[in-house]
């Protein structure tokens, strides 16, 4: 797939079925999502794979954050949190690794940094004819699911990536009026 094309083209698959991807098409991923803009090379992303039992234990964290939240939550509740994760074979969390105290660089620079490694993420699923889903939702801003995750207080959550194979229809990408979204000072 050409890369024009790749750009335009790419959409998220909301049904994603196994086998999640493989170690050389995870390289492919990783290696695209390291090429995200990077101001002073601060590096602002990590990254966390959950598959296999791996997304129980997420679903568990995703249980434990109702939790705390309501402590009477009904299990109907807890239950559909613990099976969220198991949406697709394979999960990265993107997170943004802030350096807080780099002045030429503020934090918004490198959330966004992450969110474009984010992004090469997912058009180097794409191109790999793999399907794949940015969320966030609750979770991505919860304080257990941070705490869970092993983040610092500066870091963030950018969101997660549910990859595998595309499960169901491919929904043509819709057509965008471009002078909706594009101003011009000539």
């Amino acid at each position: 797939m050409d890369a024009m094309t790749l750009l335009q083209q790419r959409s998220s698959m909301g049904k994603l079925m196994a086998p999640a991807p493989n170690a050389e098409q995870l390289e492919a991923m990783y290696r695209a999502a390291l090429r995200a803009p990077d101001h002073k090379e601060l590096r602002p992303w990590r990254f966390i794979e959950f598959s296999g039992d791996g997304l129980d234990r997420l679903g568990e964290l995703f249980a434990e954050a109702e939790r705390v939240e309501n402590p009477d939550a009904p299990e109907a509740v807890l239950e559909g949190a613990r099976k969220k994760p198991r949406r697709a074979p394979m999960i990265i969390a993107v997170v943004a690794r802030v350096t807080p105290d780099e002045p030429k660089v503020p934090r918004v620079e490198q959330v966004i940094s992450a969110g474009c490694a984010a992004h090469g993420l997912l058009l180097a699923a794409h191109a790999q004819c793999l399907g794949a889903m940015w969320r966030t939702g609750k979770y991505a801003f919860d304080a257990t699911v941070r705490e869970g995750l092993g983040l610092a207080g500066q870091d963030e959550l950018v969101g997660f990536l549910y990859l595998g194979q595309i499960g169901g229809r491919h929904r043509p990408v819709p057509e965008h009026d471009l002078d909706a979204f594009v101003e011009r000072w000539s």
